[in-house]
C-alpha cells in the first residue's frame, strides 16, 4: 500500500459505496473500507473524520461553486435567468458521467435515517452559500434566501428527475424543464 497513492479519497468513496451497496451501510466498517480501497485506516482518517463522511466528499465544491456562479453573473440578469443559467451551464455538467454513481450512492442515503439527516444537511449548505451569492449581487437577505431555495430546489428536483430517467438525457436539459415548470406554477411566463 502506498503511502501517499493519489486518488485517495475517490478510492475510499467507491469502496464504501460498493461494500454499502453489498451489505447495506450500517453493516460496513471503516477497516472494511480501507481493505477494499487497498489504504491503511490512518489514509481514511486523514481524509474522513468518520463513514458517514465518505459518501459526502465533495460536499464543499457544489456551494461554492453555487454562490460564485451566482455572485459573478452578468448584472442584468434577473435571479431566475442566474438560477436558470448557473444551474444549466455550470452545476449540471459536474454531474455527467457520474449517473450510476450517484444512483448507487442515493440508495445507499435513502436507506439511512443518519444519512439521510446528513443529505439535508448538505442542501442546507448549498442554499447558504447560493445565499450569499445572491447577496453580493445586491439582493436583500429575503430575496436572497428565497432565490437560493429556490436554486436548490431546482436541483434537487432536476437530479432526482434525471436519476429516475432511462434514458440518457443531459441533466441541464432537465434543469432547464424543472425551471419552466416552477415558472408555470408561479404563474410567471
Amino acid at each position: 500500500m502506498s503511502r501517499w497513492e493519489p486518488g485517495a479519497a475517490d478510492r475510499l468513496h467507491t469502496a464504501a459505496l460498493e461494500l454499502a451497496a453489498e451489505h447495506g451501510f450500517a453493516a460496513i466498517t471503516v477497516p472494511q473500507i480501507t481493505a477494499r480501497a487497498g489504504l491503511t485506516t490512518r489514509t481514511f482518517f486523514r481524509h474522513f473524520t468518520d463513514k458517514r463522511e465518505v459518501l459526502f466528499t465533495g460536499e464543499t465544491v457544489l456551494p461554492a461553486v453555487m454562490a460564485e456562479v451566482f455572485a459573478g453573473a452578468p448584472p442584468e440578469l434577473t435571479p431566475m435567468e442566474v438560477i436558470t443559467t448557473g444551474l444549466r451551464d455550470v452545476v449540471a455538467p459536474r454531474f455527467e458521467g457520474r449517473r450510476e454513481n450517484l444512483r448507487l450512492r442515493r440508495g445507499i442515503v435513502q436507506s439511512d435515517e443518519g444519512l439521510r439527516e446528513r443529505e439535508l444537511r448538505k442542501r442546507s449548505l448549498i442554499a447558504e452559500a447560493g445565499a450569499a451569492g445572491f447577496r453580493d449581487r445586491g439582493l436583500s437577505d429575503l430575496e436572497a434566501t428565497l432565490a437560493a431555495q429556490l436554486a436548490a430546489t431546482i436541483i434537487d428536483t432536476a437530479v432526482s428527475r434525471w436519476l429516475d430517467e432511462d434514458t440518457e438525457r443531459p441533466l441541464a436539459d432537465i434543469v432547464l424543464e424543472t425551471t419552466v415548470a416552477l415558472r408555470s406554477v408561479t404563474g410567471r411566463p
